[in-house]
């Protein structure tokens, strides 16, 4: 059974398929849509999850042997395949063609991957499996339906754009999710900030205030407080970040900022652990060819553990800034940027 992303929820709700094949190349609906597979099964009682990752050389043995043995944790699992190219090998499509024959009740399968050609589509073993799996593929949001895209995102977030607002969102952010998801982050944060919006309420935004707040970021270098520490420059991104207190830039939008990084290293570093090339990650994540060789250094120190590790810190420090936590954020951001310069 073949559906579209939009379809996700409501087949998951009336179809218990055994295995369901996330495939496309946006990374960021790509994400979203196997978070929300991931949340169905867990309320449904698969708590167990174990992850497979599937690069050259993969021993399916491994996928398989779970076919005969018992969980010692929970009385259901999820097992997840994480797929670095879309074209299985003989060995593979073996795999995935006996365990769906066996199918365990007290089991489920997730496949995360690249999008899938024509070619194995319409491939005779695939076809036979068309009735046993949901095939979930992912599209990319053309220019057409961004705008509405958009809007929903923004929505979510307690902001109403207008027209001029949504036109120069949809011209910055084309053809980059990721890019628009962090941007909406951005605005929601810096609405409640600057224009006096109370966290979690609506706000009418105009094109205007769109360009006067990206503006505002771009004044207090935050920037340069990324690339600094990206470099692993921990001195200079010291120096910058005492000027940004100096000038009494508020803590959440440098954290909105390094959190951004972060998230994208992440990102990064997960493709990295699945087999791609560390250029081919980084044009995947729409990395701008200027900025390459600075995320590159970040790469070469950091690892996927790493990175969620300092994203958890983000966690304390928004705590702390919002008076949750007692300590002080200026001291943790300090510390945040520290680790993210060191090996």
């Amino acid at each position: 059974m073949k559906i579209r992303g939009d379809q996700l929820s409501s087949t998951l709700a009336k179809q218990s398929a055994p295995l369901y094949w996330l495939a496309g190349d946006e990374i960021l609906l790509l994400r979203e849509a196997a978070d929300e597979v991931r949340r169905y099964w867990r309320e449904a009682g698969f708590t167990e999850r174990e992850v497979f990752h599937v690069e050259q050389g993969f021993d399916w043995s491994d996928f398989l042997y779970q076919l005969d043995a018992m969980s010692l944790f929970a009385e259901r699992k999820l097992l997840e395949l994480r797929l670095y190219t879309a074209k299985l090998d003989a060995k593979g499509r073996e795999a995935i063609t006996t365990w769906l024959d066996k199918a365990p009740d007290d089991y489920r399968v997730l496949i995360t991957g690249p999008r899938i050609d024509s070619s194995v589509l319409s491939a005779k073993w695939f076809k036979n499996l068309d009735d046993k799996l949901v095939m979930v593929q992912i599209w990319p949001i053309d220019r057409a339906r961004l705008p509405a895209w958009l809007r929903q995102r923004l929505a979510a977030a307690g902001i109403q754009p207008d027209d001029d607002a949504l036109q120069i969102l949809t011209d910055r952010v084309e053809g980059n999710l990721l890019a628009a998801e962090q941007e909406i982050e951005k605005l929601a944060l810096l609405g409640s900030v600057k224009l006096g919006a109370e966290p979690g309420a609506n706000k009418r935004m105009t094109g205007n205030d769109v360009l006067r707040l990206v503006s505002d970021s771009s004044r207090y270098d935050l920037g340069k407080l990324a690339d600094a520490a990206l470099r692993g420059d921990a001195e200079r991104a010291q120096r910058v970040l005492g000027g940004l207190r100096a000038e009494g830039a508020f803590p959440l939008l440098i954290l909105a900022v390094l959190a951004r990084e972060l998230r994208q290293l992440l990102t990064i570093l997960d493709q990295i652990d699945q087999g791609h090339e560390i250029g081919q990650a980084m044009s995947a994540a729409r990395i701008w060819q200027s900025r390459k060789p600075i995320v590159s250094q970040a790469l070469k120190r950091l690892t996927a553990d790493k990175a969620q590790q300092m994203l958890e810190h983000c966690k304390l420090i928004d705590h702390s800034v919002k008076g949750l936590h007692r300590a002080n954020p200026w001291d943790e951001l300090s510390l945040l940027v520290l680790r993210l310069t060191q090996r």
